[in-house]
């Protein structure tokens, strides 16, 4: 309930100068009783945020209730809509109101139902998977893989599920455009990827 209360950042993505201070072209700066540092609101569980580097953009995913989890584009004042719409339902299948039955809010740019658990975002600019460069990778803790996303025109086109068997907490690149993965739980992991040809040619 509190992702659209202004007094306080639960539920929000704020905007900060490496001062702590809120810039002042926030857009709830002027606004009496609203915390000046909040961008965007109306987010249940963000665990991924990051800019594209192909056009500056920032996306961030979140993790629905029971399914509807969401990737987003987020932009200066916008509401997206948690708990008032979801794309998903409550844990007791009571079921939430669509994005598309209220039009005051953002409506999520991909989402997934069932539930994929995202959790980690980057965006892949290395050299040694060739066909992931520019793409946005993804954690997947209950679908237990590695999400690959196209981002074009700040769409989110389509994506591919690359199974692990294990739940990815995050995923990062290397600067030899490596990739790691963090796993989850009680013996997790960290993974290296490198493009099976490598191994085949070593």
């Amino acid at each position: 309930d509190p992702a659209h209360d202004l007094g306080t950042t639960l539920g929000k993505i704020v905007r900060i100068n490496v001062d702590g201070s809120a810039p002042p072209d926030n857009p709830f700066v002027n606004q009496t009783g609203a915390l000046p540092e909040i961008w965007s609101l109306g987010h249940r569980n963000p665990l991924g945020l990051a800019f594209d580097p192909a056009s500056g953009r920032l996306w961030e995913h979140e993790m629905g209730p029971k399914g509807g989890d969401e990737v987003n584009l987020i932009e200066k004042g916008k509401n997206y809509g948690w708990p008032i719409v979801s794309e998903g339902s409550h844990y007791n299948d009571v079921p939430i109101p669509h994005h598309a039955e209220k039009a005051e809010f953002t409506p999520p740019l991909k989402f997934w139902n069932p539930s994929i658990s995202p959790s980690g975002l980057t965006f892949y600019i290395g050299d040694r998977f060739k066909e992931l460069k520019g793409k946005a990778l993804l954690g997947g803790l209950s679908s237990e893989a590695l999400i690959v996303l196209t981002i074009k025109d700040d769409k989110a086109l389509d994506d591919s599920i690359v199974k692990t068997e294990r739940r990815i907490r995050d995923v990062a690149q290397l600067p030899d455009g490596s990739l790691l993965l963090l796993t989850d739980g009680d013996n997790a992991e960290l993974l290296r990827l490198s493009p099976i040809r490598e191994k085949e040619a070593g």
